[in-house]
């Protein structure tokens, strides 16, 4: 390809105030109603917590000043998605997740579009005429916790390209690039002809970046594929899928990496890149381990 990565290079308040906006258009707050009394328990524990932090490391007017500015930071980069889909969001879906059969799920992050484009399996992702990257195949088969065969179960896939860079984040890149909806075949059999992606840091130039800069961190995520997998009368799992040898699997600036996620690529022997199996099992709505 004759792009290069500054070329598609987005900035972090670009992206943050995608993140926001796509976060308020959710619907994820739709009649939400939280009880008092679980507001006032966890909001409680919250200041508690700060205050308990301020006193362990005696902190500074110049530090709580530095603070308070980051924190309006955060809110005017639009980061505070960013910020809490990397550093909070493992252990809310940890939590979350706990009494749930079948497959290991993971966190969403803040790049997710609803809506991609439906295609049967065997599907093949929208990609550039030069599209650079290893050709990768995903599939899979859905079943339930007792082994049977489930239809109309679809896959929600999503991740970046071979620069580290997501469509409808980075500018230049087209619309629906890696993004699509699959639907599996009547035996619960899916197909996804893709591009392996690329690790990447997450954005640095805004309060995020800041923090990590500040604190001495590094920003890189692992290689990883995004997964949403749902199924009538089935509970919905979200995923990320990582590959094997990628440096940053043990130190993932996101928390987010499981082994029960890790990818098992083959040498593709009908075509040349790789290939990669992974089945899922879903439990029923209400079930429980």
């Amino acid at each position: 390809m004759t792009e290069t990565r500054k070329e598609h290079e987005g900035t972090a308040v670009e992206a943050g105030s995608l993140a926001t906006q796509r976060f308020a258009e959710s619907g994820k707050l739709s009649g939400l109603d939280i009880p008092v009394e679980r507001v006032n328990a966890i909001a409680s524990d919250l200041v508690d917590a700060l205050n308990e932090i301020a006193v362990k490391h005696s902190a500074t007017y110049e530090e709580f000043n530095a603070f308070k500015a980051w924190l309006i930071k955060v809110g005017s980069d639009g980061e505070w998605p960013l910020f809490l889909d990397v550093w909070l969001e493992h252990t809310i879906e940890d939590i979350n997740s706990q009494d749930r059969p079948g497959v290991v799920g993971t966190i969403e992050g803040p790049y997710y579009v609803p809506n991609a484009p439906q295609m049967q399996t065997p599907a093949t992702l929208e990609m550039r005429e030069d599209e650079e990257g290893t050709p990768f195949v995903f599939q899979g088969d859905f079943t339930d916790t007792a082994g049977n065969p489930i239809k109309d179960a679809t896959v929600e896939i999503w991740h970046a390209d071979a620069q580290g860079f997501y469509s409808q984040y980075a500018p230049e890149l087209p619309k629906w690039l890696f993004r699509g909806t699959v639907a599996a075949d009547e035996n619960g059999h899916f197909e996804i002809h893709t591009k392996r992606p690329a690790p990447y840091q997450i954005p640095t130039d805004g309060a995020c970046g800041q923090l990590i800069a500040a604190a001495g961190w590094h920003a890189w995520r692992p290689a990883h594929i995004h997964i949403k997998v749902h199924a009538p009368g089935y509970q919905l799992v979200t995923q990320q899928l990582y590959f094997p040898g990628d440096v940053h699997n043990e130190d993932d600036i996101a928390g987010a990496v499981k082994p029960e996620l890790m990818l098992d690529p083959q040498d593709n022997p009908e075509a040349p890149g790789e290939m990669a199996t992974y089945n899922y099992v879903l439990a029923r709505e209400g079930e429980t381990k």
